[in-house]
């Protein structure tokens, strides 16, 4: 027998009459009973409702069994669930080979609203059999969700409500959740706050737009969000530099009457700052005083000063920073922060220095953050004694140095040529108890590799290998370049071969340095066996590869060789490179061969290399070298 699926969009329109709201505002929180809707005026019937969602049946159902006769599965289902019958189990057993329509589950889910437990455990049994999932709609899921909150089990409805948000993730049925919850009000008892829900929801998703619009699609139907609500959404569209769209809602706010708190006030204090519009704090704070008796706490207080501070205007930021006592608002551990680092970004360490020092004295003990902002403005200031002074009484305070400290010491450091003494600072960190991060340990290979102490850098890596330390791509790079840009090339071919063993594919650069450092050692040879080797892996040579091989073949006097190579990178690699050309041509020219260097220009204008001034000079050098041969 076929079972007939009537979905909530098979309904008579006459279910979906828009619905009344008043328009009164309702302020919900979720820790309150919310303001709930139950009257006549909103709710149909149930009866009534079911009049108008039930299929046409036909007197063949009933010479069915119960279970199987669709004019009485909802009864059966109903009255089990209801009665707590020990048939419940059998019951769903027999009803799980029959498909329940959406139709069906609504009904169900209508006559149990009372009671919100039988509700949910036939809406989760319901989504547990096998393909009937597909079958609930959004309807069925808002039902479930106004079940929930008007019950007050607002955990779950808002899982609910997640559940459903993420099965309707194209615009259009993005939409339909709000049209649900709306069709949901005049089918049920309801309660304001899942609107509430569903903002949250699309916030917590990170579909803004959606919680943008389904903020204002229900200030239209005459709903007010509570002020929690409205700082979530708030607060997400100043995070995602949505600043137009955040006004529009604090506008919304300000109309529908639901009175900002501090909160709300700080996010619109920070929006200000986040997008530049510092100026225009003062009128804000004023009219927010004036208006709504809210004043400006810690926080505002640290975001403008942090604002003021990032934008170079210091003084403003110490205004701030005195009026606070004035205000009764002492500064805190971020307002010192905040002005240290002020102080440091604009060169006026010193200042720094006493700040930090006036903040010890208040009482207040530095963090990491603190502490790694004066260290990065001594480092940056060349005052390598102070810093290393300041490390020193990170560690005996028991503020052990991150990566992000370790990383500025070392910069600074190295930018005054004291790399190694950074170094002996941070190896000694394992004596007090403190590790170094793998992070970090590979910043000091690479900058040791960087300042050409290749043999510095691979006893760092030796050492942390016996630790378990894996080298990764970068290190190997880092130090088979430097090696060869110290004319250590057999050290970058030891450290190539233990990458094959490793089954690690060379890069590009580690291929270029070692094949220069072959060709300057007059390895030629070599150099072209890497080079065939790099092809076969499939990387391409360069121009700059090019050079060292031609260069190598021209210095050991090899033409034929180095003539091969140009032609060989200009059809195969499309490399035209003059300054190769130019040294084949000065070769040729030495040899004083005239008919020789007429035909070798030729064909290689043919192949699209182009004659320079240099080559000119080469071309009459080695006419002038073949007329005085000729003479002699």
């Amino acid at each position: 027998m076929t079972s007939i699926k009537i979905s909530a969009s098979c309904l008579p329109y006459s279910v979906y009459v828009r619905t009344y709201f008043p328009q009164s505002s309702h302020r919900c929180f979720f820790s309150s009973p919310p303001p709930s809707y139950s009257s006549s005026l909103q709710k149909v019937p149930v009866h009534e409702i079911e009049a108008e969602i039930t299929p046409i049946s036909s007197p063949l159902y009933n010479f069915l069994p119960d279970t199987e006769n669709p004019n009485k599965t909802v009864a059966l289902v109903c009255s089990s669930l209801k009665q707590r019958n020990p048939r419940g189990a059998s019951l769903k057993e027999e009803l799980s080979s029959r498909v329940l329509t959406s139709s069906e589950i609504s009904k169900v889910l209508l006559r149990c609203q009372s009671d919100s437990h039988a509700a949910l455990s036939f809406f989760d049994w319901a989504r547990s059999i096998n393909g009937t999932s597909n079958r609930l709609d959004t309807l069925n899921y808002c039902l479930m969700v106004h079940i929930l909150a008007w019950s007050r089990n607002y955990s779950m409805a808002m899982q609910t409500l997640s559940q459903l948000v993420q099965l309707t993730t194209t615009a259009a049925k993005g939409d339909s959740v709000f049209t649900g919850l709306i069709h949901g009000t005049r089918m049920c008892n309801w309660s304001p706050v899942v609107f509430d829900m569903l903002i949250r929801v699309y916030v917590r998703a990170g579909m803004l737009k959606r919680g943008f619009k389904t903020f204002q699609n229900v200030i239209r139907m005459g709903v007010s969000p509570n002020v929690i609500t409205i700082n979530i959404l708030l607060n997400a569209l100043s995070q995602a530099n949505h600043f137009s769209n955040c006004w529009k809602v604090y506008a919304q706010m300000e109309r529908i009457g639901v009175s900002p708190n501090s909160c709300t006030l700080n996010i619109m204090i920070h929006s200000l700052c986040k997008s530049g519009d510092v100026d225009m704090v003062d009128d804000f704070l004023e009219r927010m005083e004036e208006e709504e008796g809210l004043g400006p706490d810690i926080i505002t207080y640290n975001m403008l000063v942090d604002s003021y501070c990032k934008r170079g205007r210091l003084k403003d930021a110490v205004y701030l920073y005195y009026i606070m006592y004035k205000r009764g608002v002492p500064p805190d551990l971020i307002t010192y922060t905040s002005l240290i680092s002020g102080f440091c970004k604009g060169g006026n360490v010193k200042d720094a220095h006493q700040l930090f020092l006036r903040m010890i004295h208040k009482g207040f003990k530095p963090d990491s953050i603190s502490y790694n902002t004066l260290l990065h403005g001594y480092c940056k200031e060349g005052m390598l004694h102070e810093a290393k002074a300041l490390f020193h009484d990170m560690i005996q305070n028991g503020v052990g140095p991150d990566d992000f400290s370790l990383q500025k010491l070392l910069e600074g450091y190295r930018e005054h040529g004291k790399l190694i003494s950074a170094l002996n600072l941070i190896l000694e960190l394992p004596k007090f108890g403190l590790l170094i991060s793998h992070e970090i340990h590979e910043y000091m290979i690479v900058a040791l590799c960087a300042d050409n102490r290749p043999y510095a850098a691979k006893n760092i890596l030796d050492h942390i290998s016996k630790q378990g330390f894996e080298p990764n791509m970068v290190i190997y790079r880092e130090l088979i370049v430097s090696f060869c840009n110290c004319n250590y090339v057999d050290e970058a071919l030891c450290l190539r071969d233990e990458m094959v063993g490793k089954k690690f594919k060379l890069c590009l650069d580690s291929y270029r340095g070692i094949i220069n450092g072959l060709c300057v050692s007059s390895r030629n040879l070599e150099a072209n066996s890497i080079l065939q080797e790099m092809i076969d892996s499939g990387l391409e040579p360069d121009t700059e590869i090019c050079r060292a091989l031609i260069t190598g073949q021209c210095d050991d006097k090899n033409f034929d060789e180095a003539l091969f190579l140009l032609i060989r990178f200009a059809e195969n690699f499309q490399v035209f490179d003059s300054v190769c050309y130019n040294k084949v041509v000065c070769l040729l020219g030495e040899k004083g061969n005239v008919g020789e260097l007429m035909e070798f220009q030729e064909k290689m204008m043919k192949m699209g290399f182009t004659p320079s001034q240099l080559t000119c000079k080469y071309v009459v050098g080695g006419l002038h070298k073949a007329m005085k041969f000729h003479k002699h």
